[in-house]
């Protein structure tokens, strides 16, 4: 894991070289807590391919467990609800 102090991103470059080299996302700290986090936008991508993977796998597990409703039952239950 990597920490940078906040004032250290005045160098914008370098920053953003660390992001490039970096597989994973840099903490940013303020008065020695964390407060943002910064990544490139390949590791920001990876997560999110990362997290759109892990739900079709739940939607998977979902599926082979029966856990699974009627599309058209489940928008009528939606429409009487909401009076739609």
């Amino acid at each position: 894991m990597q920490c940078i102090p906040i004032r250290d991103l005045k160098n914008t470059s370098e920053i953003s070289a660390m992001c490039k080299q970096s597989s994973e996302p840099i903490f940013i700290t303020k008065n020695g807590y964390n407060d943002m986090v910064i990544m490139s936008a390949e590791v920001y991508d990876r997560i999110r391919l990362y997290t759109i993977y892990e739900k079709m796998m739940e939607a998977e597990a979902d599926i082979q467990a029966g856990r699974v409703s009627d599309a058209r039952e489940a928008l009528a239950g939606l429409r009487t609800k909401y009076g739609l």
